[in-house]
């Protein structure tokens, strides 16, 4: 079809009309919104690098997801900044630490949202690597026991879904064996199958307090110029037993999560990251953009890349737009 006889514009001229033809739409049900619990009570304390965020003791946690679940966001999922760190991460599967009180926590006050956990040791390691470390090394299969307490310390607190995000292989597999023998086979879980080495999480690791004291995480976190790696990831989690499947980042890897959407028939999470949130707040800051509109249209193409669920710190806001 070609000019005069067809003409794009007549069904963009009225809103009714884009609406009724609108290929992609964002939800509430995309949303889950991260939260970072912290030790202490009454505590609110603002998250520099990402502005209208807060590490969160747990009554506020607790607020704060009624605050989800009254604008009918379905999920949150917990990061915990524990009182105390060391090799290893033993305040990570303490039935006492603070993702566990959270999780009781929020079960017992908020029902009706689910709560999903990251399952991860970086927070928990004085050294902040995602798993054991041994002569500078990271010992991939001495980790995986760790990260599998760890999963089902949040599974007998209440959690709702485990997400192991460590990128250690073979834990999705050591997760599911330890959670189905303990009586947790109904716990499902979503694997951060696809986690790129990325620039874009710096503000995630001064709010977790994560930051690894040496090296970095390119030995186990992905190389961003690989693609057909993705697949592999995720194809290993799905046959170990994972439930849905995430990427992280989300905006830079639009290709990564359209690919898996055509190759993987099982939900696919997209993690809208840190930086990408901060990047948006700053500008907004500076008066350069508007963060809402970049914040909707960032969401947007997510979803149309083919994210069934979008993990993302705008959760709140975008829910509220949507509600108008």
């Amino acid at each position: 079809m070609l000019f005069p006889d067809f003409r794009g514009r007549r069904l963009r001229a009225s809103s009714n009309f884009r609406r009724m033809i609108r290929e992609t739409t964002l939800s509430r049900n995309d949303l889950i919104l991260p939260l970072f619990a912290i030790e202490g009570k009454s505590v609110k304390k603002p998250i520099e690098s990402m502005p209208g965020h807060f590490q969160l003791s747990v009554d506020h946690i607790v607020k704060t997801a009624q605050k989800a679940n009254d604008e009918g966001i379905p999920a949150i999922i917990l990061f915990g900044v524990p009182d105390k760190k060391d090799p290893l991460a033993t305040r990570a599967y303490a039935p006492d630490s603070i993702v566990q009180k959270a999780i009781y926590a929020v079960k017992e006050k908020v029902p009706d949202i689910s709560v999903i956990t990251d399952v991860c040791l970086c927070g928990y390691m004085d050294h902040g690597h995602c798993g054991v470390v041994d002569k500078g090394i990271i010992d991939n299969d001495a980790s995986l026991d760790l990260l599998a307490k760890t999963a089902l310390s949040h599974a007998k607190a209440g959690a709702d879904m485990v997400a192991p995000s460590d990128m250690m292989d073979g834990r999705v597999a050591e997760i599911r064996g330890l959670l189905d023998d303990e009586g947790y086979s109904h716990i499902p879980i979503m694997s951060y199958a696809v986690k790129y080495s990325s620039a874009f999480y710096g503000p995630f690791r001064q709010a977790a307090e994560s930051a690894p004291q040496f090296g970095d995480r390119k030995t186990y976190q992905m190389d961003p110029a690989n693609s057909n790696e993705a697949i592999r990831e995720a194809t290993m989690d799905i046959e170990e037993g994972a439930d849905i499947i995430m990427v992280k980042p989300a905006l830079s890897y639009l290709d990564i999560i359209y690919r898996l959407k055509e190759e993987i028939d099982l939900p696919i999470a997209a993690y809208n990251v840190s930086g990408e949130y901060s990047i948006m707040k700053a500008g907004e800051i500076m008066g350069w953009v508007n963060a809402r509109e970049m914040i909707m249209e960032t969401l947007l193409s997510i979803k149309r890349a083919g994210a069934d669920l979008i993990l993302t710190y705008s959760s709140i806001d975008v829910a509220r737009e949507l509600n108008k």
